[in-house]
């Protein structure tokens, strides 16, 4: 089991490898991305087993502690927490060209330590993790891709859309369109996508790709960017056996061209298990085993735990890890084999990974890092060179993000239900107005009042979707350091403003006329920009309600309590609010939506029949004269706060999104 790394050797050169990982320097953004020549030929070699810059991996005692449950009661009692190891003291190494497979039980930490390998885990985390005997950096984090178990991908999207967005926010701005097209369509061949490459990805609603497809598509977004490092989260989930080979066949490729490839696996066959290079196996937080996976039974056999029958070599390594004796098979199945018994087998291998792995390892790291360290301070010809954060402007993030929104939202934009379910209300609540006399004055208040109340809580139950629904979509692509979180921001809530601007503009026009309201042009199209002016109001407060609480069901609950408490407080059912509570109609926009449409259509001197040849002033009618028509401009002021505090608070709100 040697430590010490080649660099691998590229093909058709007669230079030699290079002893030991080179020292990772900070590029710039053109420079990796030459392992794609635009143009290719039958003699090039493969674009996805081309690499530039090798990383060799290494972990040293990686611990790694949660809290998760803590006692005490509110006043007299100490509060405690009780901490639980989930990694204790995991080491190894892997080097350019290699594929290292994570085994374990579910619970044994494989995700944990891919995750804290590839810079996401955050936390009581100790050890020393390097990367070319270098910390977890920026251009490491360019350098790495990371596969997770789930293929988050948007539905409506076909693959060759998918690829193409991810290439036009991921791929430096040295590069223009049309090369960024090309990575495109060399890697959808690659990966064996080209019979699918114009299919929409598909989800719960409605059938799209295979599944296996997909996890190709979500190693593409990853090989776009030609990574050093390739992480993957149990990338054969799911999936049978002949997909699963061709997944495992596509990243045995990947390697074989000096990338470093760690994967976490559950239960591979035995086909895809001799297709590792080296196993870390875990048993409830704990190695028992690292080295060649190909020696992986032999070391076992000798501390004494062989086996007579021809099995998988997982399914062996996996017992073990349950701390279940290979001789045990029959017992098991007969369920005599107790808790103690396999407590007793775990200490007995995590005592032998102590005393016969564990200080080979250490001193074999400890050889690797002088080899290192004496290449490295030989080297003269090393170059900084300082690169930038994003590979893309905010700009062209924005446009990107933009209209990769339009197109994923393109057909549930203007759903059939819901334009259906607007114009129905309209029509139905202009019919129950119909033509309504201007003597019948608390008819047409209560008419304005719905229109407020429609247009204040509509766009706000469908705001508090926008972000929970896209939670694992955000938390996967600025993990990746894809886009900048404003960019992302403004293109999703822009995004939404044709349906949400469109739908109210429709309902104005039908039940405005079809209720008799003043038929003066000005007074209409400022009704109008007051309605929309509510919706983005609106919309604003679902958002920061979406944003701050990130679960559906709460969100929805809260959304629900606060429309319930603005419709009341808007001035409209209770005009008389008791002095301790009336701070509630301030906090309502509805109120001043309400407010700002009587005063649009009324004002002090306006007259009205409030019987038969008398005329009545309407700034006197109590439910006029309990909102006021005076002071405007400083309840539009109001809203304007509301719309940029509510938005500003979603923003915020989403940078605690990890």
């Amino acid at each position: 089991m040697s430590i010490h790394c080649m660099a691998p050797k590229p093909d058709n050169t007669g230079s030699e490898p290079m002893e030991g990982p080179p020292l990772m320097t900070e590029e710039p953004h053109d420079r990796p991305y030459l392992a794609y020549p635009v143009e290719t030929n039958s003699q090039s070699k493969s674009h996805l087993q081309v690499n530039l810059y090798p990383i060799t991996l290494k972990f040293e005692e990686v611990v790694y502690k949660v809290n998760y449950e803590q006692k005490g009661t509110w006043c007299g009692v100490t509060l405690r927490t009780k901490e639980k190891t989930i990694l204790n003291g995991v080491t190894g190494t892997v080097c350019p060209g290699e594929i290292l497979a994570m085994l374990g039980p579910s619970g044994s930490g494989k995700t944990t330590l891919l995750t804290a390998l590839g810079g996401r885990l955050t936390g009581k985390i100790s050890g020393k993790i390097s990367y070319n005997s270098h910390p977890f950096s920026g251009t490491i984090k360019r350098r790495t891709g990371f596969v997770a178990q789930d293929d988050v991908l948007y539905p409506h999207l076909t693959v060759a859309e998918t690829l193409l967005y991810t290439a036009l926010l991921r791929l430096p701005k040295t590069l223009t369109r049309d090369e960024k097209v090309q990575h495109v369509e060399n890697v959808i061949t690659e990966l064996g996508l080209i019979r699918c490459k114009n299919s929409m990805i598909g989800g719960p609603l409605f059938r799209g790709i295979s599944g296996g497809e997909k996890k190709r598509v979500s190693i593409g977004q990853e090989m776009l960017t030609n990574p050093s490092l390739l992480l993957l989260d149990e990338p054969t989930s799911g999936l049978d056996s002949t997909t699963a080979q061709r997944i495992l066949t596509t990243v045995k490729r990947l390697a074989s061209g000096g990338r470093t490839v760690i994967t976490t696996i559950h239960q591979p066959s035995s086909r895809l298990y001799h297709m590792f290079d080296k196993l870390v196996l875990l048993s409830e937080g704990c190695p028992i085993y690292y080295g060649p996976a190909s020696t992986a039974l032999d070391y076992f056999s000798s501390i004494g735990f062989s086996t007579s029958m021809s099995m998988n070599p997982a399914d062996v390594l996996l017992d073990l890890a349950n701390g279940i004796r290979p001789e045990s098979m029959q017992t098991i199945e007969q369920g005599e084999t107790t808790e103690q018994e396999k407590k007793s087998v775990r200490q007995t291998l995590m005592s032998a990974y102590e005393n016969s792995i564990s200080p080979r390892l250490r001193t074999e790291l400890f050889n690797a890092d002088v080899n290192n360290y004496n290449h490295t301070k030989n080297d003269s010809t090393k170059r900084y060179v300082k690169s930038e954060k994003w590979c893309t402007s905010w700009w062209t993030q924005f446009k990107v993000l933009l209209l990769r929104g339009l197109r994923e939202r393109r057909y549930e934009a203007f759903n059939k239900l819901r334009i259906f379910q607007v114009l129905s209300v309209a029509t139905l609540g202009g019919l129950l107005w119909w033509k309504t006399p201007e003597s019948h004055i608390d008819d047409r208040i209560a008419m304005i009042f719905f229109f407020s109340v429609f247009w204040g809580f509509y766009p706000l139950y469908n705001a508090v979707f926008t972000f929970p629904q896209e939670r694992s979509m955000l938390i996967k692509e600025r993990s990746s350091g894809m886009y900048r979180l404003s960019s992302y921001f403004l293109a999703r809530t822009i995004g939404d403003l044709p349906l949400e601007l469109a739908l109210p503009t429709a309902f104005t026009f039908i039940i405005y006329w079809m209720g008799g309201l003043k038929p003066d042009p000005v007074t209409f199209i400022l009704t109008l920009l007051v309605v929309l002016y509510n919706v983005l109001v609106a919309q604003s407060l679902g958002l920061a309600i979406g944003a701050i609480l990130m679960d559906l069901k709460q969100a929805t609950t809260l959304a629900s309590v606060t429309t319930l408490v603005f419709l009341i407080a808007g001035g409209y059912y209770v005009r008389h609010i008791p002095p301790f509570i009336i701070w509630l109609k301030f906090l309502s926009y509805s109120y001043y939506c309400y407010k700002l449409l009587l005063g649009v259509q009324y004002n002090e001197d306006d007259m009205y029949e409030c019987s038969k040849g008398i005329y009545c002033r309407i700034a006197e009618i109590p439910a006029v004269k309990s909102m006021g028509l005076n002071n405007l401009a400083i309840d539009v002021f109001i809203m304007a706060l509301m719309l940029i505090g509510y938005r500003l608070v979603a923003y915020l709100a989403l940078q605690r999104v990890r």
